[in-house]
């Protein structure tokens, strides 16, 4: 075992405190990362506060992590000690069911294990859960290692383990492109990364935002058009025009009209996680054939299909870097939307 320096939470209702954790021993397929940033996800904060139910404490969130591997075991091929590397949402699965066999181990039959939170034999981790990115090291298996390309910053690639991957999955499995019309429902940590990968493809993007607070932004991203939300006019507007749309949010969004917007054989895609099921009446599908849909995040292959791209195209998130004695401030501001976009903890001040 090796011990490194995290940030935990003892309970849902506790603060983050500076603690030590042991990390599994090296073993032949793994990769010791040493952690240079972790983003913070949203569900990070769910999970912490426990409020999906089910949270292991000590709690460790975070999975997007960016650093450079500081040893690797006998076996591993692909990495060498130095190399930028990232660890996303997963740190294994089992490798042998239909999903995982076609690189989707996202949808693995029997659970993938998550970077933190997930429940493994005491030898892979003191205390029988997975412990995440708050932390100056992790040890994963090579399988779940990506490596990230020179031509981006570790600070800036480390949200694109969660949210890059969480957007450029369904851009990609739905086709956007060229000659496709994209809306993008809101412009958080999710959404503007949505915003930057679509324009690359190079779809028509078009961001609905609840207000046009952002506009200028937007535009910058690569978005063509922006709506605001608020405003009735713009569901009428843009009645039956999009071949795409991306909902990032996770709040009771009045769903059928968004559905509305789509064109004929038109999909929307579901990415947050709204406290309410989904109301959509089965006039609006059938209508003109349109598709209700969701989407997580993306297999392995594809996470570093998805950071090669970024790297091409210059895409990173747009951060505001903080210490990690400021973990619990940033939780609250991203409760409150006061962040743009993403929170990025330089793991040196641990």
């Amino acid at each position: 075992m090796s011990t490194a320096a995290a940030y935990a939470m003892a309970g849902p209702d506790a603060q983050f405190e500076k603690v030590a954790i042991e990390r599994r021993e090296l073993g032949p397929s793994d990769v010791l990362i040493d952690i240079a940033y972790a983003g913070i996800c949203h569900s990070d904060i769910h999970t912490a506060r426990n409020e999906w139910g089910g949270a292991a404490y000590p709690c460790v969130p975070g999975h997007e992590i960016a650093g450079t591997v500081a040893a690797v075991g006998t076996a591993v091929s692909r990495y060498r000690v130095g190399d930028r590397v990232g660890v996303g949402c997963m740190v294994d699965s089992c490798g042998v069911c239909e999903p995982c066999l076609a690189g989707e181990e996202q949808f693995c039959t029997r659970g993938a294990v998550m970077t933190y939170n997930s429940r493994v034999p005491e030898e892979l981790q003191p205390g029988g859960h997975t412990m995440g990115g708050y932390a100056t090291q992790i040890v994963v298996t090579e399988d779940f290692v990506v490596g990230i390309p020179e031509g981006i910053d570790l600070s800036i690639a480390a949200p694109l383990l969660c949210a890059g991957i969480t957007l450029y999955s369904p851009l990609r499995h739905w086709g956007a492109g060229p000659g496709k019309r994209v809306a993008i429902v809101g412009m958080g940590g999710l959404g503007h990364i949505g915003v930057k990968i679509a324009s690359a493809l190079g779809a028509e993007v078009t961001v609905l935002s609840h207000s046009l607070s952002k506009q200028e932004d937007g535009k910058r991203f690569g978005a063509d058009h922006y709506y605001a939300t608020v405003d009735k006019q713009t569901f009428r507007e843009l009645r039956s025009h999009f071949d795409l749309i991306i909902n990032t949010v996770s709040a009771d969004l009045p769903i059928a009209d968004y559905m509305k917007l789509l064109r004929l054989d038109g999909t929307l895609v579901v990415l947050g996680l709204p406290e309410q099921p989904l109301a959509v009446p089965a006039k609006v599908l059938a209508g003109r054939r349109r598709s209700l849909a969701g989407s997580m995040i993306g297999g392995i292959e594809q996470t570093q299909e998805m950071l090669n791209f970024c790297a091409e195209h210059g895409i990173g998130a747009e951060i505001e870097l903080i210490a990690a004695d400021e973990i619990d401030g940033a939780y609250e501001r991203v409760v409150a939307s006061d962040v743009r976009y993403r929170f990025v903890i330089d793991t040196a001040t641990m």
